[in-house]
């Protein structure tokens, strides 16, 4: 079984455009990205998909490997199969998607979710990561249960995935929505590992969105509406991305340890 890890990586971003690129550390941001992954000690190969020649060419230049993928992909998941086709992998190989701005992410997690997908005979075929709030974190407001940027998740007794939500779910009746410790909730991270053959049937082109996804913007609730289970490892560390430059002016600082001067 080949266990490879692919960092889907485009140019174009409404927020931060040519956010892959961005080097006030010395490094490129998506380099940050891949040797975190590579420092990863079950995965096997790490690639860099991507729609734009510079990055392509970014990451050649220290030593990556990279594949241009079409543009018009509308998830981060098309580009994966897309680059899992190139790659030429199939059946029960493994492969992680791990997002492109995520540069701090520690790869330890990454080992526990490749652990629950090869636990036991006939392991999950999709699996993907959260972390409980921090009770010493914000009751409301951003990076609170009740942001609806935090995605959570709710899962059984087995550890699989009931539903995700950008809503406060679940809904604490007794006190009407009031949080008053926040580590009863789940905050789902956005890293996810397919066996290849459900990454092929969750990106098949007969599949179009469902009314769930549709209505939270998130395309895990089309596979669970269409019965694929989705196992959820649950881990110590919250995975901080980038998705500002205020976000990246933090990291240089945490980084470098000095203010940044991005623009």
């Amino acid at each position: 079984m080949n266990i490879v890890a692919v960092i889907p990586a485009r140019y174009a971003s409404t927020r931060f455009p040519g956010k892959p690129l961005a080097q006030e550390t010395g490094k490129y941001l998506i380099q940050h990205v891949v040797e975190c992954v590579r420092a990863c000690h079950k995965i096997d190969r790490v690639m860099v998909a991507t729609d734009d020649e510079r990055i392509l060419q970014a990451v050649e230049s220290f030593g990556g490997e990279s594949v241009m993928t079409r543009g018009d992909h509308v998830s981060g998941t098309d580009r994966v199969r897309e680059a899992v086709d190139v790659l030429g992998l199939a059946g029960d190989d493994l492969v992680l998607n791990v997002q492109g701005d995520e540069p701090e992410i520690a790869p330890a997690v990454l080992d526990q979710l490749i652990e629950r997908m090869i636990a036991g005979s006939g392991g999950p075929r999709i699996g993907t990561l959260a972390s409980r709030f921090r009770d010493d974190g914000p009751c409301d407001g951003p990076g609170s249960p009740v942001d609806p940027n935090c995605v959570k998740v709710v899962v059984d007794a087995d550890g699989r995935a009931l539903y995700f939500s950008r809503s406060l779910l679940p809904y604490p009746r007794d006190t009407l929505g009031v949080v008053d410790r926040p580590s009863r909730w789940l905050l789902h991270l956005g890293v996810y590992a397919f066996r290849v053959d459900a990454l092929h049937a969750i990106t098949s082109d007969s599949i179009g969105p469902c009314v769930l996804e549709t209505d939270e913007s998130l395309e895990q609730l089309r596979w669970l509406d269409r019965g694929h289970a989705v196992a959820v490892a649950v881990v110590d560390h919250p995975i901080v991305g980038i998705d500002t430059r205020d976000d990246y002016k933090a990291f240089v600082n945490r980084t470098v340890g000095k203010p940044s001067e991005v623009a």
